[in-house]
């Protein structure tokens, strides 16, 4: 066994043993309980899918030679990117051309950008990368194993839970006496929002709650007691009195839905008719709801797909940031409209980073670190939080000779100061993230 496996098999363990045992003392006690009354805040999780490249998100114009030199085929050229200003020093940045949104917003300072940051078990150096001699996350360059490791927060492989749904499990007493989920996703099944004690729900953006076809009639309200009626037959099989009660609180969750929503008022807000756009626009709906739903803490899973562009990056990844500036930026106006711009914060996600130097089809191939997005009133936005990497080739943050940027932040940094602003108690943290003492030099990144 190599010295890297080793260390990464001893972690793997120990973080599992870890999280068990915090998780069993809690059980379904809430670490909410010293807090003040509660007050609404939400969390939406917008995953881009397929490995964003964020060194063409933003750059820093100071090493703009540096960055055109080596991007080459797919740098952007420096007339064209959004310049805004950090607050903090002044730095100049240009922000990519097709996100106007996003610039308009920093430069209010409603949004901020975290730099190099990635899935980590501890800090590691480029030296210490390629001697092997700390542990790093399981299988870095896989679509499959990253998205998971940045729903799951544990950077190892096997996680069931995600860092959204053990938030949930911790404060699902705010929402009391409440029955409903409060996970809820827009973008089908994910790890993000499944809790070890709680259990999310999924709604499809634009449809009616429900059983397809329950319109109120005789016809169709006998069909619906005949279907519940099966649900609650005791076949004396324990799957199938599993995937019974699953769908039972399906059905009750929707009827729920179905009653707030009926006779809810439109958001005057206008949203884009993208993917993404009929996501947040079904997410802000709800939140609109939040006090018939008797909901004090909610948080929301979407996405967006399409980010592994290996091959025409300029033309496929400007597009799908025009669809990620428009979608968030009505997002945001809408949380004005509702008046909790100050409780909601949408954040992003994604696989890994991408390497600097371009591919040969005018892409760029997997990676490691990569720039994030912080949206919301109470972002301390207008602000990079973190450190971009220093753009050689081989260099000290290269954890390969192609600007693979090895994480100068972590998730972990990322997550907990989010659930920390969402009410979760620093003693807690470790439940939610196994590996948040391993930086404890930083482990609040205060963008929020």
């Amino acid at each position: 066994m190599k010295r890297r496996d080793f260390l990464r098999a001893a972690f793997q363990s120990t973080a599992a043993a870890g999280m068990a045992g915090t998780l069993s003392r809690l059980g379904l006690v809430n670490a909410y309980a010293q807090s003040s009354t509660p007050n609404y805040r939400a969390l939406v999780c917008v995953f881009l899918f397929g490995g964003n490249d964020g060194n063409n998100l933003i750059v820093p114009l100071a090493a703009y030679n540096a960055y055109s030199t080596i991007r080459g085929s797919i740098a952007l050229a420096q007339n064209v990117l959004l310049p805004v200003a950090a607050a903090t020093g002044g730095a100049a940045y240009g922000f990519h051309p097709n996100l106007p949104g996003i610039q308009q917003l920093f430069t209010q300072k409603k949004a901020a950008v975290v730099a190099n940051m990635g899935t980590l078990v501890t800090p590691v150096t480029r030296a210490q990368y390629l001697a092997g001699n700390v542990p790093v996350p399981y299988n870095l360059y896989s679509h499959s194993d990253q998205q998971t490791e940045w729903q799951t927060g544990i950077p190892s492989a096997g996680g069931s839970s995600g860092w959204g749904g053990r938030i949930a499990d911790l404060l699902s007493g705010m929402n009391s006496p409440s029955t409903f989920p409060a996970g809820l996703s827009v973008a089908g099944g994910n790890t993000y929002l499944n809790g070890v004690t709680t259990a999310p729900t999924t709604l499809v953006p634009g449809s009616k709650p429900g059983l397809s076809g329950s319109n109120g009639t005789t016809e169709a309200n006998a069909r619906d007691a005949a279907f519940n009626q099966l649900l609650t037959f005791s076949s004396g099989m324990r799957l199938v009195a599993a995937a019974n009660a699953v769908t039972q609180e399906g059905l009750k969750v929707a009827s729920i839905l179905k009653s707030v929503l009926a006779n809810a008022s439109a958001l005057q807000t206008q949203f884009p008719g993208t993917s993404l756009g009929q996501q947040l626009q079904q997410v802000a709906a709800i939140i609109k709801a939040r006090t018939d739903l008797q909901m004090n803490r909610q948080i929301f899973f979407c996405s967006l797909g399409g980010f592994d562009t290996h091959n025409n990056q300029i033309a496929d990844q400007g597009s799908l940031f025009t669809q990620v500036s428009d979608a968030l930026l009505a997002f945001y106006s809408a949380t004005v409209e509702l008046g909790v711009d100050q409780q909601v914060a949408a954040f992003t996600e994604s696989d890994f980073g991408r390497t600097f130097q371009p591919s040969a089809g005018g892409g760029s191939d997997h990676a490691w670190g990569s720039h994030h997005l912080v949206i919301g009133g109470a972002v301390k936005g207008g602000d990079v939080y973190g450190a971009f990497p220093d753009f050689t080739l081989g260099g000290a943050n290269d954890a390969d000779n192609r600007g693979v940027w090895i994480p100068t932040t972590s998730l972990d940094q990322y997550g907990a100061t989010l659930a920390s602003w969402f009410g979760v108690q620093q003693s807690y943290l470790n439940s939610i993230f196994p590996n948040i003492g391993n930086f404890a030099v930083k482990p609040n990144l205060g963008f929020v």
